[in-house]
């Protein structure tokens, strides 16, 4: 067995073995940020004198938009082939394929959530809030944030979204794929990123001038994660094998888009106070 001295051996268990049940950590993270989610705007609605009873039917429009966009983004960019092969799993937090096992909600892509929740806000804008779209938006990235750091812990967990070998003694040592050399920790680059995103976000929206542009905190938002995303991509392994030779992965061609969007709602905002909005 080789000496690391810089590394760190990661084999956690994947859930809570319950007897008769497993909570897998995993889906566990994403509990965690729905409730931390609901508390922080509850935080906004309460300093925007708005209604708490809408948080109800936010909460809702939150989770199913987020689980179902996340889970489809991930079929259509990465496992098309599930459609054919077990369409079940689509939607479920299971597999039949090649036998049934309970897995959890695994297999969500970030960019497929963000295109979810994205509609999911129009649509709750215009029936609940009453109240233009990217005022719903440059309030809900606040909590969006603080849930992709959980996400990523959660990943993290399971051992899944690999960094690549660092061909040095620094790195996480990933016992569960059965390997005995380090790696780039990237989800824990990741995380990282996201909770400076997190602070900035916060402090933007509770202190600063600048968050009182229209589309100004969401266009912030936008840029920011998804810079962090492109970057961390190059430390990481391809999620899919026949693209592991593109000069840009699957990741870094979905955040481009929305990072140019962020720019552009960035740029727009000065012209969008909200006094006039």
């Amino acid at each position: 067995m080789m000496n690391h001295f810089l590394s760190m051996r990661w084999d956690p268990s994947e859930g809570l073995d319950l007897g008769f049940f497993e909570i897998k950590y995993y889906s566990l993270m994403y509990v965690i940020a729905f409730i931390c989610g609901w508390y922080i705007m509850k935080k906004i609605f309460t300093k925007e004198r708005e209604s708490l009873d809408k948080l109800d039917s936010l909460f809702i429009y939150m989770v199913l938009s987020i689980l179902v966009g996340a889970r489809l983004g991930h079929v259509i960019f990465y496992q098309p082939e599930l459609f054919v092969e077990d369409p079940i799993s689509v939607f479920l937090p299971i597999r039949t394929v090649p036998e049934f096992e309970y897995t959890g909600f695994r297999g969500l892509a970030s960019h497929g959530a963000a295109i979810g929740v994205i509609i999911a806000m129009y649509l709750y804008s215009k029936k609940v809030v009453k109240k233009p779209v990217l005022w719903m938006l440059d309030r809900i990235v606040i909590p969006i944030a603080l849930g992709a750091i959980f996400v990523r812990f959660g990943n993290f967990i399971n051992s899944e979204i690999i960094g690549k070998a660092t061909g040095t003694d620094f790195g996480v040592i990933f016992v569960q794929l059965g390997e005995d050399f380090p790696r780039h920790p990237a989800q824990l680059y990741e995380m990282t990123g996201y909770l400076f995103v997190f602070i900035l976000l916060w402090q933007l929206y509770f202190k600063k001038e600048k968050g009182q542009y229209l589309g100004y905190t969401f266009g912030l938002f936008l840029t920011l994660l998804w810079l962090v995303r492109f970057l961390v991509e190059f430390v990481k392994e391809a999620q899919v094998d026949d693209r592991a030779d593109w000069l840009l992965n699957t990741g870094q061609l979905l955040s481009i888009p929305f990072i140019v969007l962020g720019i552009y709602f960035m740029v727009r905002s000065k012209n969008h106070p909200y006094q006039k909005a």
